[in-house]
C-alpha cells in the first residue's frame, strides 16, 4: 500500500525506491506492463500515486543483466559490522572505501567485502531487491565519508528499509566540521540539487534539480587555525553529495572537501564528514532502533587541532 508520505509521488520514483532499480529500468518495466496499480497494469510512469493504493511489480519483465561483481578475498575490504540479524546489517564504513561497484571501480568496494562475509546477499536481486552491483544496498556513503550504513539481508529487510528511506522515517545524522563561523544556532537548507551544467561530474544547487532538505545544529565554533564550525547535520532527503553541496552553497563547505571546498582553506587529513547515527524501525517487529558510531581517530585528531572560540 502507498503510505501517506509517498502520496503524490510519481509511479516510477516509488517503484525505483522500493525495488532498488534505476529509473531507466523502471521505465522499461512500466512500458512492458510489469507494474500494476490496484490490480491493473499501469503504463504511465509519471502517474501520481494516491495514499492507500496497492502497487505491485514483476521484475521478471526486465532483461537479465550479467553480474560481474565478485566477492573480495576475506578480510581484504575494511569495514566493521556493528549489528546484524536475519533481516539487516548495520555497517561502519571507513574513509576510502567505495560503497558499491561503479564506473572506474569494479572491486575492493564495500559490496565486494560484504559478499565475502554474507554470500546470501547475491540472491537478493533475484527477489527484486536491488541490482547485482548493489545487493542489499538501500543507501550509500561517499568514498570520503565514514560512518554508518544499513544493509538489507533479506527481502523483508530490503522492502522495509527502502520504504523507511522513501517516507523519510529512516533517520541519518552526521557530524561535520565546516569552514567559517556559522551564524544561526540551527538552520535548514532547502534547495534542489542536480547535475552541474558546467561540470557534469559535480552536483550543484539548480532550479531543475530534485528537492533536497538538510537540517543542521551548531555544536561548537572554533577560532583557529582558521575559523570553523562543528555541526550536527540531519538529512531529510538523500541526494548525491547533498550535505557537501548544501553546506558549500551557504558559504560553509566541509573542511577537507577537495571537490566542493574552498582553495586555501585549512587542510584536513580527510573529508570532515562522518555518519554518526542511524535510527530506524526493525523490519520485522517494528521496534525503534538507534545505532551510533564514535568519531574515527583521524577525524578526532584533526578536530583537536582547533581552538574553541571564546
Amino acid at each position: 500500500m502507498v503510505p501517506a508520505a509517498l502520496a503524490g509521488d510519481r509511479l516510477d520514483r516509488v517503484v525505483a525506491l522500493l525495488s532498488g532499480r534505476t529509473r531507466a529500468e523502471v521505465a522499461h518495466l512500466v512500458e512492458a506492463g510489469g507494474v500494476q496499480v490496484g490490480g491493473v497494469a499501469e503504463h504511465r510512469r509519471s502517474r501520481r500515486l494516491v495514499a492507500g493504493e496497492e502497487v505491485r511489480f514483476d521484475l521478471s519483465a526486465l532483461p537479465e543483466a550479467a553480474s560481474s561483481v565478485r566477492a573480495a578475498e576475506p578480510g581484504s575490504v575494511a569495514f566493521k559490522v556493528c549489528s546484524e540479524d536475519a533481516d539487516f546489517l548495520i555497517v561502519d564504513k571507513p574513509v576510502g572505501v567505495v560503497t558499491h561497484p561503479g564506473a572506474g571501480q569494479a572491486e575492493g568496494t564495500l559490496v565486494n567485502g560484504l559478499l565475502a562475509r554474507y554470500p546470501e546477499l547475491a540472491l537478493l536481486p533475484d527477489l527484486g531487491c536491488g541490482t547485482a552491483e548493489r545487493p542489499g544496498i538501500v543507501h550509500r556513503l561517499d568514498k570520503e565519508t565514514s560512518g554508518l550504513l544499513a544493509v538489507a539481508r533479506s527481502e523483508t529487510g530490503f522492502r522495509s528499509l527502502s520504504a523507511q528511506l522513501a517516507d523519510r522515517s529512516l533517520g541519518r545524522t552526521y557530524r561535520a566540521l565546516v569552514s567559517g563561523l556559522v551564524g544561526p544556532e540551527q538552520g535548514i537548507v532547502d534547495a534542489p540539487i542536480g547535475r552541474s551544467g558546467r561540470e557534469p561530474t559535480r552536483m550543484a544547487v539548480t532550479s531543475g534539480g530534485r528537492a533536497a532538505r538538510t537540517r543542521y545544529v551548531v555544536l561548537q565554533r572554533y577560532s583557529g587555525p582558521v575559523p570553523a564550525s562543528e555541526l550536527e547535520v540531519r538529512l531529510e532527503t538523500g541526494r548525491t553529495h547533498q550535505i557537501r553541496v548544501h553546506l558549500a552553497a551557504i558559504g560553509h563547505p566541509v573542511l577537507g572537501d577537495s571537490r566542493y571546498g574552498r582553495q586555501g582553506a585549512a587542510r584536513a587529513s580527510r573529508l570532515m564528514l562522518h555518519a554518526e547515527r542511524l535510527s530506524l524501525m526493525h523490519p520485522r517487529t517494528g521496534d525503534p532502533m538507534v545505532f551510533e558510531s564514535s568519531l574515527p581517530d583521524d577525524f578526532a585528531g584533526d578536530l583537536e587541532r582547533f581552538s574553541l572560540l571564546e
